[in-house]
Protein backbone atom coordinates (compact mmCIF):
# COMPACT_ATOMS: atom_id res chain seq x y z
CA UNK A 1 0.00 0.00 0.00
CA UNK A 2 1.54 3.26 -0.63
CA UNK A 3 2.53 5.55 1.82
CA UNK A 4 0.30 8.73 3.08
CA UNK A 5 0.86 11.64 5.14
CA UNK A 6 -0.98 11.46 8.54
CA UNK A 7 -2.41 15.31 7.24
CA UNK A 8 -4.12 13.51 4.11
CA UNK A 9 -5.16 10.77 6.21
CA UNK A 10 -7.02 12.99 8.86
CA UNK A 11 -9.78 14.43 8.53
CA UNK A 12 -11.15 11.20 6.55
CA UNK A 13 -9.99 9.33 9.57
CA UNK A 14 -12.30 12.20 12.10
CA UNK A 15 -15.06 11.10 9.62
CA UNK A 16 -14.85 7.78 9.71
CA UNK A 17 -14.29 7.85 13.71
CA UNK A 18 -17.56 10.27 14.02
CA UNK A 19 -19.89 6.84 11.95
CA UNK A 20 -17.96 4.22 13.87
CA UNK A 21 -18.14 5.63 17.54
CA UNK A 22 -21.87 4.34 17.82
CA UNK A 23 -20.67 1.10 16.82
CA UNK A 24 -17.87 0.92 19.40
CA UNK A 25 -20.06 1.34 22.18
CA UNK A 26 -19.53 -2.37 23.05
CA UNK A 27 -16.68 -3.74 21.30
CA UNK A 28 -13.45 -2.45 19.63
CA UNK A 29 -12.08 -3.40 15.82
CA UNK A 30 -8.56 -1.66 16.32
CA UNK A 31 -5.43 -1.35 13.88
CA UNK A 32 -2.36 -0.79 15.36
CA UNK A 33 0.91 -0.32 13.29
CA UNK A 34 3.97 -1.84 14.46
CA UNK A 35 7.63 -0.77 13.79
CA UNK A 36 8.73 -4.41 12.86
CA UNK A 37 8.54 -5.55 9.07
CA UNK A 38 6.37 -8.96 8.69
CA UNK A 39 9.53 -10.92 8.01
CA UNK A 40 10.67 -10.16 11.36
CA UNK A 41 10.13 -12.56 14.27
CA UNK A 42 9.03 -9.67 16.52
CA UNK A 43 6.48 -9.25 14.35
CA UNK A 44 4.78 -12.91 14.84
CA UNK A 45 5.32 -12.37 18.60
CA UNK A 46 3.42 -8.93 18.02
CA UNK A 47 0.68 -10.75 16.37
CA UNK A 48 0.58 -13.37 18.98
CA UNK A 49 -0.30 -9.74 21.44
CA UNK A 50 -3.16 -9.47 19.41
CA UNK A 51 -4.68 -13.04 19.90
CA UNK A 52 -4.27 -12.70 23.61
CA UNK A 53 -5.87 -9.88 23.81
CA UNK A 54 -8.46 -11.14 22.25
CA UNK A 55 -8.86 -14.16 24.49
CA UNK A 56 -8.51 -11.93 27.66
CA UNK A 57 -11.35 -9.62 26.41
CA UNK A 58 -13.67 -12.65 25.41
CA UNK A 59 -13.57 -10.61 21.88
CA UNK A 60 -14.64 -7.85 22.51
CA UNK A 61 -11.28 -6.25 21.82
CA UNK A 62 -10.02 -7.62 18.66
CA UNK A 63 -6.69 -6.12 16.87
CA UNK A 64 -5.37 -6.15 13.40
CA UNK A 65 -1.65 -6.04 13.67
CA UNK A 66 0.16 -4.25 10.61
CA UNK A 67 4.01 -4.21 9.91
CA UNK A 68 6.05 -1.04 9.30
CA UNK A 69 4.72 1.74 6.68
CA UNK A 70 1.70 -0.39 5.94
CA UNK A 71 -0.18 2.74 6.83
CA UNK A 72 2.30 5.95 7.68
CA UNK A 73 6.31 5.41 8.09
CA UNK A 74 7.54 4.50 11.26
CA UNK A 75 8.14 7.94 12.40
CA UNK A 76 4.50 9.16 11.94
CA UNK A 77 2.56 6.62 14.40
CA UNK A 78 2.45 8.94 17.11
CA UNK A 79 0.86 11.74 15.12
CA UNK A 80 -1.02 8.55 12.87
CA UNK A 81 -2.43 7.16 16.82
CA UNK A 82 -3.23 11.03 17.93
CA UNK A 83 -5.12 11.57 14.68
CA UNK A 84 -6.95 8.31 14.83
CA UNK A 85 -5.26 7.15 11.68
CA UNK A 86 -4.32 4.11 13.20
CA UNK A 87 -5.69 2.84 16.61
CA UNK A 88 -2.65 1.90 18.04
CA UNK A 89 1.22 1.78 17.60
CA UNK A 90 3.74 -1.03 18.85
CA UNK A 91 7.34 0.81 18.53
CA UNK A 92 10.56 1.80 19.63
CA UNK A 93 9.91 5.03 21.76
CA UNK A 94 13.06 6.84 20.90
CA UNK A 95 11.51 6.99 17.81
CA UNK A 96 10.00 10.17 18.86
CA UNK A 97 12.71 12.01 20.82
CA UNK A 98 12.72 14.78 18.75
CA UNK A 99 9.32 15.85 20.02
CA UNK A 100 10.29 15.06 23.58
CA UNK A 101 14.10 14.00 24.13
CA UNK A 102 12.85 12.15 27.65
CA UNK A 103 11.57 9.83 25.14
CA UNK A 104 14.90 8.88 24.20
CA UNK A 105 16.44 8.66 27.44
CA UNK A 106 13.14 6.54 28.71
CA UNK A 107 13.84 4.21 26.00
CA UNK A 108 17.47 2.97 26.26
CA UNK A 109 19.44 4.26 29.12
CA UNK A 110 22.43 2.60 28.06
CA UNK A 111 24.01 0.39 30.46
CA UNK A 112 20.87 0.97 33.01
CA UNK A 113 19.49 -2.61 32.42
CA UNK A 114 21.19 -6.29 33.09
CA UNK A 115 17.71 -8.29 32.56
CA UNK A 116 14.83 -7.82 30.96
CA UNK A 117 12.52 -8.09 34.26
CA UNK A 118 14.83 -4.84 35.50
CA UNK A 119 13.58 -2.71 32.80
CA UNK A 120 10.04 -3.68 33.13
CA UNK A 121 9.90 -3.72 37.21
CA UNK A 122 11.28 0.03 36.66
CA UNK A 123 8.13 0.51 34.38
CA UNK A 124 5.81 -0.81 36.45
CA UNK A 125 6.82 -0.55 40.11
CA UNK A 126 9.64 2.57 39.83
CA UNK A 127 7.66 5.29 38.02
CA UNK A 128 8.20 4.55 34.54
CA UNK A 129 4.60 4.25 33.27
CA UNK A 130 3.33 6.92 35.10
CA UNK A 131 5.93 9.02 33.48
CA UNK A 132 5.40 7.99 30.35
CA UNK A 133 1.47 8.26 30.56
CA UNK A 134 2.70 11.85 31.74
CA UNK A 135 4.98 12.42 28.39
CA UNK A 136 2.82 10.95 26.31
CA UNK A 137 -1.21 11.51 27.29
CA UNK A 138 -0.90 15.41 26.39
CA UNK A 139 -0.24 14.01 22.69
CA UNK A 140 -3.19 11.76 22.33
CA UNK A 141 -1.95 8.94 23.80
CA UNK A 142 -2.26 6.10 26.12
CA UNK A 143 1.01 4.22 27.12
CA UNK A 144 -0.78 0.59 27.90
CA UNK A 145 2.47 -0.79 28.96
CA UNK A 146 5.83 -2.12 27.77
CA UNK A 147 7.67 -4.85 26.04
CA UNK A 148 11.17 -5.38 24.58
CA UNK A 149 13.04 -7.07 21.88
CA UNK A 150 15.39 -7.92 24.06
CA UNK A 151 19.14 -7.30 26.22
CA UNK A 152 21.40 -7.18 22.61
CA UNK A 153 24.37 -9.38 23.43
CA UNK A 154 27.90 -7.70 22.63
CA UNK A 155 30.12 -9.44 19.41
CA UNK A 156 33.69 -9.20 20.41
CA UNK A 157 36.84 -10.66 18.16
CA UNK A 158 38.95 -10.27 21.78
CA UNK A 159 38.15 -11.34 25.11
CA UNK A 160 36.03 -8.79 27.20
CA UNK A 161 35.51 -9.27 30.73
CA UNK A 162 34.90 -6.20 32.25
CA UNK A 163 35.18 -2.46 31.79
CA UNK A 164 39.02 -2.06 31.53
CA UNK A 165 39.20 -4.41 28.63
CA UNK A 166 36.71 -1.52 26.67
CA UNK A 167 39.45 1.16 26.88
CA UNK A 168 41.08 1.49 23.33
CA UNK A 169 38.21 -0.75 21.87
CA UNK A 170 37.80 -0.14 18.12
CA UNK A 171 33.46 -0.98 18.41
CA UNK A 172 30.52 -0.13 16.24
CA UNK A 173 28.50 1.62 18.07
CA UNK A 174 25.41 3.80 16.56
CA UNK A 175 25.51 7.62 16.79
CA UNK A 176 23.82 8.98 19.89
CA UNK A 177 23.83 8.03 23.63
CA UNK A 178 25.63 4.25 22.81
CA UNK A 179 28.44 5.78 21.11
CA UNK A 180 28.48 8.60 24.24
CA UNK A 181 28.89 6.08 26.80
CA UNK A 182 31.35 3.80 25.64
CA UNK A 183 33.44 6.74 24.41
CA UNK A 184 33.30 7.32 28.30
CA UNK A 185 34.41 4.07 29.10
CA UNK A 186 37.23 4.27 27.13
CA UNK A 187 36.75 2.52 23.76
CA UNK A 188 36.70 3.95 20.22
CA UNK A 189 33.08 4.10 18.59
CA UNK A 190 33.08 4.19 15.19
CA UNK A 191 29.60 4.97 13.28
CA UNK A 192 28.84 2.10 10.81
CA UNK A 193 25.31 0.88 9.02
CA UNK A 194 24.63 -2.76 10.44
CA UNK A 195 24.90 -4.20 6.95
CA UNK A 196 28.99 -3.48 7.14
CA UNK A 197 29.23 -5.20 10.47
CA UNK A 198 30.18 -8.64 9.35
CA UNK A 199 32.30 -7.17 6.50
CA UNK A 200 34.19 -4.76 9.46
CA UNK A 201 34.87 -7.15 11.62
CA UNK A 202 36.48 -9.64 9.06
CA UNK A 203 38.82 -7.06 7.97
CA UNK A 204 39.87 -5.60 11.45
CA UNK A 205 38.31 -2.67 10.54
CA UNK A 206 36.78 -2.68 14.35
CA UNK A 207 37.20 -5.53 16.70
CA UNK A 208 33.76 -5.44 18.70
CA UNK A 209 30.29 -3.74 17.88
CA UNK A 210 27.03 -3.39 19.55
CA UNK A 211 24.88 -5.50 17.50
CA UNK A 212 21.89 -7.27 18.51
CA UNK A 213 20.60 -10.18 20.57
CA UNK A 214 22.72 -13.52 21.31
CA UNK A 215 20.96 -15.61 18.52
CA UNK A 216 20.94 -13.16 15.84
CA UNK A 217 24.02 -12.31 15.76
CA UNK A 218 25.03 -16.04 15.72
CA UNK A 219 22.61 -16.90 13.28
CA UNK A 220 24.24 -13.78 10.82
CA UNK A 221 27.52 -15.68 11.30
CA UNK A 222 29.13 -12.81 13.85
CA UNK A 223 30.39 -15.90 15.73
CA UNK A 224 32.32 -17.24 13.07
CA UNK A 225 34.84 -14.08 13.19
CA UNK A 226 34.04 -12.75 16.40
CA UNK A 227 33.78 -15.67 19.04
CA UNK A 228 34.19 -13.55 22.56
CA UNK A 229 30.36 -12.44 22.93
CA UNK A 230 29.45 -10.86 26.08
CA UNK A 231 26.21 -12.55 26.91
CA UNK A 232 23.77 -11.65 28.75
CA UNK A 233 24.53 -8.41 27.54
CA UNK A 234 25.39 -5.05 29.59
CA UNK A 235 24.68 -1.90 27.16
CA UNK A 236 21.56 -2.09 25.46
CA UNK A 237 17.89 -3.12 26.09
CA UNK A 238 15.16 -1.00 24.37
CA UNK A 239 11.97 0.03 25.55
CA UNK A 240 9.75 -1.04 22.76
CA UNK A 241 6.08 0.86 24.00
CA UNK A 242 2.18 -0.01 23.28
CA UNK A 243 0.47 2.97 23.07
CA UNK A 244 -3.32 3.33 21.97
CA UNK A 245 -5.46 7.07 20.95
CA UNK A 246 -6.31 8.28 24.39
CA UNK A 247 -9.70 9.14 22.96
CA UNK A 248 -10.25 5.59 22.72
CA UNK A 249 -8.87 3.99 25.57
CA UNK A 250 -10.86 6.48 27.65
CA UNK A 251 -14.00 5.60 25.90
CA UNK A 252 -13.84 1.40 27.53
CA UNK A 253 -14.96 0.14 30.13
CA UNK A 254 -12.01 -0.36 33.09
CA UNK A 255 -13.10 -3.65 33.00
CA UNK A 256 -11.77 -3.98 29.66
CA UNK A 257 -8.80 -1.69 29.88
CA UNK A 258 -7.67 -3.91 32.83
CA UNK A 259 -7.78 -7.05 30.57
CA UNK A 260 -6.18 -4.89 28.05
CA UNK A 261 -3.43 -3.99 30.07
CA UNK A 262 -3.09 -7.44 31.72
CA UNK A 263 -2.38 -9.56 28.51
CA UNK A 264 -0.01 -6.34 27.33
CA UNK A 265 1.77 -7.67 30.54
CA UNK A 266 1.68 -10.71 30.14
CA UNK A 267 2.84 -10.79 26.57
CA UNK A 268 6.01 -8.85 27.71
CA UNK A 269 6.88 -11.88 29.71
CA UNK A 270 5.72 -14.11 26.58
CA UNK A 271 8.03 -12.56 24.38
CA UNK A 272 11.03 -12.37 26.81
CA UNK A 273 10.70 -16.44 27.30
CA UNK A 274 10.42 -17.19 23.83
CA UNK A 275 14.00 -14.80 22.61
CA UNK A 276 15.18 -16.19 25.60
CA UNK A 277 14.62 -19.85 24.16
CA UNK A 278 16.08 -18.61 21.30
CA UNK A 279 19.22 -17.29 23.16
CA UNK A 280 19.95 -20.28 25.43
CA UNK A 281 19.88 -22.86 22.12
CA UNK A 282 22.03 -20.72 20.36
CA UNK A 283 24.70 -20.67 23.25
CA UNK A 284 24.31 -24.22 23.18
CA UNK A 285 24.89 -24.95 19.90
CA UNK A 286 27.89 -22.34 19.89
CA UNK A 287 30.66 -23.88 18.19
CA UNK A 288 33.72 -25.08 20.55
CA UNK A 289 36.13 -22.12 19.98
CA UNK A 290 33.36 -19.86 20.70
CA UNK A 291 34.07 -18.35 24.47
CA UNK A 292 31.17 -16.71 25.71
CA UNK A 293 32.17 -13.93 28.59
CA UNK A 294 28.99 -12.83 31.20
CA UNK A 295 30.18 -9.78 33.24
CA UNK A 296 30.13 -9.67 36.74
CA UNK A 297 27.74 -7.81 38.85
CA UNK A 298 30.31 -5.67 40.08
CA UNK A 299 31.37 -4.85 36.36
CA UNK A 300 27.73 -4.20 35.15
CA UNK A 301 27.33 -1.73 37.79
CA UNK A 302 30.50 0.30 37.05
CA UNK A 303 29.63 0.49 33.50
CA UNK A 304 26.39 1.76 34.70
CA UNK A 305 27.94 4.64 36.51
CA UNK A 306 30.18 5.80 33.64
CA UNK A 307 26.87 5.34 31.75
CA UNK A 308 24.93 7.42 34.06
CA UNK A 309 27.26 10.42 33.80
CA UNK A 310 26.00 10.77 30.12
CA UNK A 311 22.40 10.22 31.51
CA UNK A 312 22.96 13.47 33.92
CA UNK A 313 24.26 15.05 30.15
CA UNK A 314 20.84 13.86 28.54
CA UNK A 315 18.75 14.99 31.37
CA UNK A 316 19.76 18.95 30.26
CA UNK A 317 17.68 18.40 27.39
CA UNK A 318 14.29 18.81 28.32
CA UNK A 319 12.31 19.43 32.10
CA UNK A 320 10.77 15.66 31.58
CA UNK A 321 14.30 14.19 30.53
CA UNK A 322 15.15 15.69 34.28
CA UNK A 323 12.41 13.92 35.53
CA UNK A 324 13.40 11.16 33.89
CA UNK A 325 16.75 10.61 34.88
CA UNK A 326 15.69 11.11 38.68
CA UNK A 327 13.12 8.59 38.50
CA UNK A 328 15.62 6.29 36.78
CA UNK A 329 18.37 6.52 39.02
CA UNK A 330 16.17 6.45 42.46
CA UNK A 331 14.94 3.11 41.14
CA UNK A 332 18.40 1.81 40.28
CA UNK A 333 20.29 3.10 43.71
CA UNK A 334 16.76 1.38 45.56
CA UNK A 335 17.78 -2.25 44.14
CA UNK A 336 21.92 -1.70 44.80
CA UNK A 337 22.11 -1.40 41.17
CA UNK A 338 24.30 1.54 40.59
CA UNK A 339 28.29 1.47 41.47
CA UNK A 340 30.57 4.21 43.31
CA UNK A 341 30.95 6.65 41.05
Amino acid sequence: MKLVTVRALALGAVSILALASGAFAQDYALRFQSSDPAGNPNFGLQQDWAKMVAEQTDGKVTIEMMPVETIVAHSETQDAVAAGIIDGHFTDTSYFAGKEPALGLIANPVGAWSDPNQMLDFVYNGGGKELMNEILEPYGLHFIGPTTPGLEAFVSKVPLDGVDDLKGLKLRAPEGMVQKVFAAAGAAPVNLPGSEVFTSLDKGVIDAADYNTFSTNQSQGLHDIAKHPVYPGFHSLPLIEVSINKATWDSMPAEVQDQVAKATKDFAQYQIQKLNERDQAAVANSASDVVIHDWPAAERAKFRSIAKKQWAEAAKASPYSQKVYDTLIAYLESKGLMGAD
